[in-house]
């Protein structure tokens, strides 16, 4: 019997011997390897917290001590030891296991929220709630060096740092990388603490000398290593943490688990907030993902990839740059995923790479515009819902020329409710001068980004999906800044938003095989609504709006709008994700289940145009994205 199917909860780690946690260590290791490489996921980051995680449900006690990890992509092991190894199979598909912590699936997770950053302040609050109520409990908080580069963490660790009697153990899991390797004043001051020379050479001398005398020597090397925190603090002060008032302990070997346990015991002991600073490497124990050079297998990438919508930014955005000395990039440590690494290649002094830190690249990149720049600005969609102060009150206030290139937009499936990009044209709405464009094909992102890029007093927009790359659907004709896709009659217009205009078109054919005559528009820019949009509408009996945005305040409530500020009366009917978290399954399957496909859609607008004008065109649907839902 293999030692990860003797443990059922963290309780069980704690009757194990030091060599059966050594078996399972490994056991755990082939078991991620296995199983993500299959259902996809995060691999390198979870190998290289194998050691942490045994250590931190050995010292603690879960769920009465509550851990909390920042992101939670590392949260694999905590999975694995805490009941739900015959499940992990499961992992990331429909019905079974998140990848990331889930409430629902066990007692031991708390923190669903998987935006970098924010654990500590979970944390501080969970800390001095407890200590309002007078529970004696820890919270044990785990964030990676990555995470500290977003602001959010340094907020809290400023008012953590006030509260000397909090049960607040903070280890910070220091691999080097993000997504890729870590940028800033941070990590070049981490990495003089883990890798300062001098210590490594005494430690490493005073191994090899008493490692060759008899009895006392390895004895006598234990105990030095006991007390190397000593020697690191007298050789590489760490003043950083220690100057904000926090206990600091480091750094700890991370992949060691007994000098984790022995750091967390000192940490637990203390009595107040203490930094356990552990060094660990991405990928740890597979040797390919150790050697992966851009990002140590942060996910696992396909082979023979699709040409994507990410590929084709990328392309384009060389091609601009060599037109345009102007324009330079930003990303908030998602330079490969972005597909800005290419433009980093070709341009190295015209990237900017801020870390995790969206607040700062989008003002940052006001600073770069009001300096005579145009700055392309690479976040996935969900991440710029963090920085929508910065769009509105440094970009757009000051109406600058600043591109926002919005990857991950709409129904991203896998990831969960945290990552789909099902927000951004909502919030987005609000803010005066901002243009939004959505392409509905790889041609079309071309010359949209060429066209943002040519805009110099207000943001521009561009919000494209996940994965594989539409085929291009070409206009048979122009009508102002609209294309035209399909006319075939005027009982229905078809409005289809980006990636949402191939199933326009895959309704527009069901309709015409029922008699129903359809035309088929794509705005293009759907931020102003183009006012031959308005005069169409006025042509036709029924205007159908499709996005995969939130139906709240998204594009078909826009176009409702300047209908009723036009006083055109005709019928709006407006298809979009309804308002709710939607739990990961593969994109086709989450369009389905609410609603957004050719089949659903078509019946939909059939019934529609088969009753008559008024209440019964208002009715409730069945499906939670469809129109009379919330």
């Amino acid at each position: 019997m293999r030692v990860l199917e003797t443990v059922g909860g963290p309780a069980d780690l704690k009757k194990l011997t030091a060599q059966e946690l050594t078996d399972l260590a490994t056991e755990i290791r082939a078991v991620l390897v296995e199983t993500v490489s299959r259902t996809g996921g995060h691999l390198g980051p979870n190998l290289g917290m194998v050691e942490i995680t045994l250590a931190m449900h050995r010292v603690f006690d879960s769920p009465h001590d509550r851990l909390v990890f920042d992101v939670g992509h590392q949260a694999y092991v905590h999975k694995l030891v805490t009941g739900r190894a015959p499940k992990f199979d499961t992992l990331r598909q429909q019905g079974g296991l998140s990848g990331y912590p889930s409430q629902a699936e066990s007692e031991h997770d708390i923190i669903e929220n998987s935006h970098a950053s924010t654990a500590l302040s979970y944390a501080d609050g969970l800390a001095k709630a407890y200590r309002l109520r007078k529970e004696d409990r820890h919270v044990v908080a785990l964030i990676g060096d990555g995470g500290l580069t977003g602001g959010m963490a340094w907020e809290a660790l400023n008012n953590i740092a006030a509260a000397k009697d909090l049960k607040l153990i903070i280890i910070v899991n220091d691999n080097g990388r993000s997504y890729s390797d870590t940028v800033g004043g941070l990590a070049t001051h981490l990495t003089s603490l883990r890798t300062n020379p001098r210590y490594e050479k005494v430690l490493d001398l005073i191994k090899k000398n008493l490692s060759r005398t008899p009895y006392v020597g390895p004895p006598m090397y234990e105990v030095l290593h006991g007390v190397k925190k000593g020697l690191k603090d007298m050789l590489a002060p760490q003043g950083m943490f220690e100057d904000l008032g926090l206990k600091y302990v480091g750094p700890v070997a991370g992949h060691d688990r007994e000098a984790m346990e022995d750091a967390l015991r000192s940490a637990k002991a203390f009595g107040g907030p203490v930094i356990v600073h552990a060094v660990t490497q991405k990928g740890f124990g597979y040797a390919a993902a150790e050697q992966d050079e851009e990002d140590n297998f942060h996910q696992i990438r396909p082979v023979n990839k699709p040409r994507g919508w990410t590929d084709v930014f990328a392309d384009e955005m060389i091609r601009i740059g060599h037109r345009r000395q102007d324009v330079v990039a930003i990303t908030a440590a998602m330079l490969h995923p972005t597909g800005l690494a290419a433009f980093a290649a070709e341009f190295p002094d015209r990237i900017f790479d801020v870390g995790i830190a969206e607040q700062h690249a989008v003002t940052s990149a006001a600073g770069l515009a009001l300096g005579g720049l145009h700055p392309v600005v690479g976040l996935y969609s969900t991440f710029l819902n963090r920085a929508f102060d910065q769009v509105l009150m440094d970009v757009a206030l000051h109406k600058l020329g600043v591109t926002f290139v919005l990857d991950r937009a709409g129904v991203t499936g896998d990831d969960g409710p945290s990552h789909n990009g099902m927000w951004d044209m909502s919030i987005l709405q609000v803010v005066p001068g901002l243009r939004l464009a959505a392409p509905r094909d790889g041609k079309r992102l071309e010359e949209l980004l060429n066209e943002a890029v040519e805009v110099s007093d207000a943001p521009t927009v561009l919000r494209f999906a996940k994965g594989e790359v539409f085929p291009d659907i070409d206009a048979i004709d122009r009508i102002g800044g609209l294309d035209v896709l399909k006319r075939s009659g005027t009982d229905v217009l078809l409005v289809g938003i980006g990636a949402m205009a191939a199933t326009a078109m895959d309704v527009a054919g069901r309709l015409e095989a029922q008699g129903i005559g359809v035309t088929v528009v794509d705005p293009r820019w759907v931020k102003p609504v183009d006012p031959k949009l308005v005069e169409l509408a006025g042509t036709v009996k029924l205007v159908v709006t499709i996005e995969d945005n939130g139906r709240a305040g998204g594009c078909g409530s826009m176009i409702a709008q300047a209908l009723r500020d036009a006083a055109v009366k005709t019928p709006v009917r407006d298809f979009g994700i309804p308002q709710k978290f939607l739990e990961h399954a593969k994109r086709p399957a989450v369009l389905q289940e609410i609603g957004l496909t050719g089949q659903d859609l078509a019946r939909d607008i059939t019934e529609l145009i088969a009753k008559h004008h008024g209440d019964a065109m208002s009715e409730p649907d069945r499906a939670s994205g469809r129109p009379g839902s919330a």
